[in-house]
């Protein structure tokens, strides 16, 4: 399996196949609005300006999941990626990352890259161990803005930690280009 074989909800309700994407690299992140983490958007919409035309393609995905730091309505999120970061890569329908209402394509994004999420995560690592402790040691999304790369095939080659920000893997990408 492929993460070009599934199909993802737009945020105006429509439906995409990624297999539209075949061809590029992708960078697949849950995001939210309201997390300390949010300010990651700019340097994701940086980076996707920066490789977009050297085959780089980031998808974002609303997630509420957790704190509740993802609200609004699939429209609100639209206008407040807009407005305050101008995003200009697809941020699709808001959808659930862990547990029995996980979307398909997270859950094979999960099983293909478990993550290696530990103290070396520092204030993040601390949090999720005092709020969500059964979360540590499995495959689960840990908090807000974990990263995806997948190569053009549609193979899961690395998973990125929430604190691990698009500069630190910038080289990298750019360097798979």
């Amino acid at each position: 399996m492929s993460v070009h074989d599934f199909t993802v909800r737009t945020a105006d309700g429509g439906s995409e196949d990624l297999a539209r994407f075949a061809g590029r690299h992708l960078l697949i992140v849950n995001v939210a609005s309201k997390c300390g983490l949010t300010p990651q958007y700019e340097a994701l919409e940086a980076l996707h300006r920066q490789l977009g035309d050297r085959g780089l393609q980031i998808l974002g995905f609303p997630c509420n999941q957790f704190g509740g730091q993802e609200p609004g309505s699939d429209t609100e999120i639209q206008e407040f990626c807009r407005v305050n970061f101008d995003v200009s890569f697809p941020v699709f329908a808001k959808i659930d990352v862990n547990g029995d209402d996980a979307h398909p394509l997270y859950r094979h994004l999960r099983s293909e890259a478990p993550g290696d999420f530990g103290p070396q995560h520092g204030f993040l690592y601390e949090h999720v161990a005092s709020t969500r402790p059964e979360a540590l040691g499995t495959d689960e999304v840990k908090w807000n803005f974990t990263k995806f790369l997948v190569d053009p095939q549609g193979t899961v080659l690395r998973r990125f930690e929430p604190t691990v920000t698009p500069e630190e893997i910038g080289k990298e990408i750019a360097d798979l280009l």
